[in-house]
């Protein structure tokens, strides 16, 4: 890939990750509710939705660019023919890459984020001075483990099937979908995607809200779904 091409995923993906992660905030503080061990009213409710959103404000710009940066440099590594039956392996792969270097920026953004719509009375700069002075560094990249591990199967199912039907649907119509088509895809992989990995998220969430020192806090996923399991069965392993 060409250096423009470098710049163009950089700065849509950028655009594109600021531009759904603000207008979705509201929803994503209530999946975080949903899915907090207090309870969905005790962690705020429908009060203060956008508490928390100065981080991802902060965040989600470089973590879209870094993740779509990586996510095409791979695929022009690879150099897979698009006609090729490794063509989904190529977007695996890519994808896979893309989220591993994302998270090294998403990760603490989430930290704070998370622990922010939880705690609405609480501003986030206070939030993230206190992870600092509590835990350090790597209190801002607890669960980067847990998250790495529900972003690569979530990534896995949403970029090989958003790649597929773009072509699936290019090959019926005689020409390149256009941009709402694309969209209207990532949709659906997305929604999918999301569907499936949904008690990983719910673990990941458990182990960035967990207080210092428990054993929700060490990042074990097992542990957390089992802790899951045991309070609210299965039903609290579905909130997407």
């Amino acid at each position: 890939m060409d250096q423009p091409g470098f710049t163009a995923s950089l700065v849509a993906g950028g655009v594109a990750g600021v531009s759904v992660d603000l207008i979705l905030f509201p929803l994503d503080t209530i999946k975080t509710r949903l899915q907090s061990p207090q309870g969905f009213y005790k962690a705020g409710g429908f009060y203060g939705v956008y508490a928390g959103v100065p981080s991802t404000a902060i965040g989600s710009f470089p973590n879209a660019a870094a993740f779509f940066v990586t996510y095409e440099y791979v695929k022009w590594i690879l150099n897979t023919d698009s006609s090729s039956y490794l063509m989904p392996v190529t977007h695996m792969l890519a994808a896979s890459a893309g989220e591993v270097v994302a998270c090294l920026i998403r990760v603490p953004s989430e930290v704070v984020k998370q622990r922010a719509q939880v705690s609405a009375s609480s501003g986030t700069f206070h939030i993230f001075s206190n992870i600092l002075c509590q835990e350090g560094i790597q209190g801002l990249y607890r669960g980067y483990k847990s998250t790495v591990l529900r972003e690569i199967p979530f990534s896995l199912v949403q970029f090989p099937l958003w790649e597929s039907l773009k072509a699936l649907w290019s090959w019926r119509q005689g020409h390149v979908v256009d941009s709402w088509q694309s969209a209207v895809c990532g949709a659906f992989a997305g929604g999918f995607a999301a569907a499936v990995t949904t008690p990983l998220d719910v673990a990941k969430t458990r182990i960035m809200l967990a207080k210092a020192g428990s054993s929700t806090a060490s990042g074990n996923i097992l542990s957390a779904l089992h802790a899951v399991w045991r309070t609210q069965g299965l039903s609290g392993r579905r909130h997407v």
